[in-house]
This record gives C-alpha cells, sequence and structure tokens, in this order.
C-alpha cells in the first residue's frame, strides 16, 4: 500500500503527518499503530515493527510532500520536490553514465532528471537499510520507452511524477515475493 500527501508544512508537522500516513496504511493490516507501537531498529537504523516481522514498512518527506509504503516484502520510499540539482551530489552518488545523461537532456529537464535518479538510489538504499553509506553510485539507473532500468538485480522500481512535475516519488521492493 502507497500513500501520498502534499502539503504546505514546517519540517515536524510533515515528520508527523507521515506516522499518520503509516498509521492509515497499517489499518488494513489490523494494525493499531500508536506512537507506543513497539518498534525495532536495524544496525543501520530502518526501524521495524517488533511484533509483525512479516509487515515491511517506510516513509518519506520532503518540502511539501510526504510519502508512506507498507508491504509484505523488504521496501523503500523516497519523495523529493524537484529544484535545482546539485553537480556535487551526482559527482558522488551517480555513475558516469547517470552523470552524462543528465548533463545531456536539455536544460528544461535536467532538474527532474536528477530527482528521478536520486528518489530511485534513495529508496533503494532504504529499502536495503544501508542508508547513504551504500555506493550509491554502482547501483546505476536509466529509463527507457516510460520504463526504468537498472543494473540492481532482485529488485522492482516504481516511480510516480507529480503535481505537473514539481514532485518524484520512487518506490523499491524485493522482487522474490
Amino acid at each position: 500500500m502507497l500513500m501520498i500527501s502534499i502539503k504546505d508544512m514546517d519540517k515536524k508537522e510533515l515528520h508527523n503527518h507521515a506516522h499518520r500516513l503509516l498509521r492509515e496504511c497499517l489499518r488494513p493490516y489490523g494494525i493499531d499503530y500508536t506512537e507506543e507501537t513497539p518498534v525495532t531498529k536495524g544496525k543501520m537504523g530502518k526501524p521495524s515493527l517488533a511484533y509483525r516481522p512479516d509487515i515491511h514498512y517506510n516513509l518519506s518527506h520532503a518540502d511539501g510532500i510526504a510519502a508512506c509504503i507498507v508491504s509484505d516484502c523488504e521496501c523503500g520510499i523516497d519523495c523529493e520536490r524537484v529544484r535545482e540539482y546539485r553537480p556535487n551530489v551526482m559527482k558522488r552518488a551517480f555513475s558516469e553514465k547517470e552523470r552524462d545523461m543528465v548533463e545531456k537532456a536539455p536544460d528544461d529537464m535536467k532538474d527532474q532528471l536528477f530527482f528521478r535518479l536520486w528518489t530511485l538510489k534513495e529508496a533503494y538504499v532504504k529499502a536495503l537499510g544501508t542508508g547513504i553509506s551504500y555506493p550509491m553510485d554502482t547501483a546505476e539507473f536509466g529509463f527507457e520507452g516510460g520504463e526504468i532500468r537498472t543494473n540492481v538485480q532482485g529488485w522492482r522500481f516504481r516511480q510516480y511524477i507529480v503535481c505537473g512535475g514539481k514532485f518524484v516519488i520512487s518506490v523499491c521492493e524485493k522482487a522474490d515475493k
């Protein structure tokens, strides 16, 4: 289950809103998620429900957007407002092929393309539970005929571009279920 909400809120409000989205996503599973719900954390800090290891979830929030995914397999989600891309981040986190793709894109598409790639990478490392300690430039993404292409094996990726291209949301789920 995937939920997305777009609202003007400060960071703390967006964080709380993301947890309200999680509460709603867990309800169909019969889980009454509250602040007291026991949560365990993986070695890199990825949270999971202590008493329901069969249910996986991930949250994301950024300027004006919050997103949540709940799944029966490992998952990750990332959302971002499209803004001016950061070449220094691209140097560290993107493969040579990805950097070339962004640099050769029409000027009016560079920012969105950067965030399309970035959110795919973030969703993937969040699904892995490693965070950005993962060598992000080794997970390579591209687009062909509306499909996401990747060298990452064993994972499924989806992407949503919403509000006329103002936001990008990427989802990653383990493919072996």
